[in-house]
């Protein structure tokens, strides 16, 4: 995989990247962030969130060099404890957790002022309060992979053109 060309790819760690999947990647795969080795394109974790990517790539970072191969990466770490760490910060395995075959998450984390509108209407027609937003928000695509402070701005968004108290 060439890193190079993915979109908001950083590298918060020596050795590891931090990338959005491309909507075309497994779109019923709700984690669109994964932590990848760098020098082999190795998929490490995947997360709903980018904060969270990053927070897990803080964690793998105190695990071993991964500036080293991945055959030596491999070895060097303990796949069960790696994962109940990254647990803690919600990162899970890559590709763990599908949805439906149908389901389209490809758009988790992200969204348009059309998206917002289109929110902040059906929030009126239904006559929600400012925590039916966030409840309706909590679960659905664009809006449950946005990290804590792009959901909070989003609802902020929709409860104000909604008229929601």
């Amino acid at each position: 995989m060439d890193l190079s060309t993915l979109d908001q790819a950083t590298e918060p760690a020596p050795g590891l990247v931090v990338f959005r999947l491309a909507p075309d990647h497994k779109p019923n795969q709700p984690q669109r962030w994964r932590i990848s080795h760098k020098a082999s394109g190795l998929a490490i974790a995947d997360s709903m969130q980018r904060e969270n990517a990053l927070k897990g790539a803080a964690l793998l970072a105190k695990a071993t060099d991964w500036t080293k191969d991945a055959d030596t990466v491999k070895a060097a770490v303990d796949r069960a404890d790696l994962f109940a760490q990254l647990s803690s910060v919600w990162c899970t395995e890559p590709g763990a957790y599908p949805l439906g075959p149908a389901t389209d998450a490809s758009r988790n984390g992200t969204y348009t002022d059309v998206d917002i509108e289109t929110a902040a209407a059906e929030a009126k027609a239904s006559g929600f309060n400012a925590l039916e937003v966030l409840v309706a928000m909590s679960e659905t695509v664009p809006w449950c992979g946005l990290d804590t402070e792009d959901f909070n701005e989003a609802h902020n968004r929709i409860a104000a053109l909604a008229g929601a108290n």
